[in-house]
C-alpha cells in the first residue's frame, strides 16, 4: 500500500513538469501564389526555426509538398513545435526536378527554380537571413500569402 502512495505522489509531482515540454499545436493556412504551372514538380513548404534556415532541409521543423496543378496552391498545416520556438520562418520551393532541394543554374551561386519565403524576405546576393523571414508564432492569425519569384 505504501508503494501504491509513492507512485501516486510522484505521479502527481511529474504531471506538471510534463506541459512544459508539451508542444504547440496551431493551424496555419499558407497560400503560394504565382507558381508557374508551366514548370512541373511540385510545390515544397518548409517550416524551420532558425536552425538550418533556408538551407538545410533536414534541420526543417516540418515539411509538406504538393503536386502542381495551378497558378495558387493552399496549404493548411499544423505547427507542432516545442514551447521553446517562438518564432519561425517558411521556405516554398518549387521543386521542378523533384530533387528537394534548391537547383542552381550554370554559375552555381544563382537558384534556377522558383523560391519564396515568409515575411516577404528576398533573395540579393545570398538566401533570407532568418531574422528577415521570422513570424512570431502567436502572431499567425490570418492565411499567409506567400508568392513564388522565378529567376
Amino acid at each position: 500500500m505504501k508503494n501504491l502512495l509513492y507512485i501516486y505522489i510522484t505521479i502527481g509531482l511529474l504531471m506538471p513538469m510534463t506541459s512544459f515540454a508539451q508542444a504547440q499545436d496551431n493551424k496555419i493556412t499558407v497560400e503560394v501564389q504565382q507558381i508557374d504551372t508551366s514548370r512541373g514538380g511540385n510545390i515544397l513548404l518548409m517550416l524551420f526555426s532558425e536552425k538550418g534556415f533556408p538551407k538545410v532541409h533536414d534541420d526543417a521543423l516540418s515539411q509538406y509538398s504538393l503536386p502542381v496543378h495551378r497558378d495558387t496552391n493552399s496549404f493548411t498545416v499544423s505547427v507542432n513545435v516545442p514551447n521553446n520556438i517562438q518564432e519561425l520562418a517558411i521556405k516554398i520551393l518549387h521543386d521542378e526536378d523533384g530533387s528537394g532541394s534548391v537547383t542552381k543554374n550554370w554559375t552555381g551561386i544563382f537558384p534556377r527554380e522558383g523560391l519564396g519565403f515568409s515575411n516577404g524576405a528576398k533573395i540579393r546576393f545570398g538566401p533570407p537571413s532568418f531574422k528577415q523571414a521570422k513570424l512570431h508564432i502567436k502572431d499567425i492569425k490570418n492565411t499567409l500569402s506567400i508568392p513564388i519569384v522565378y529567376p
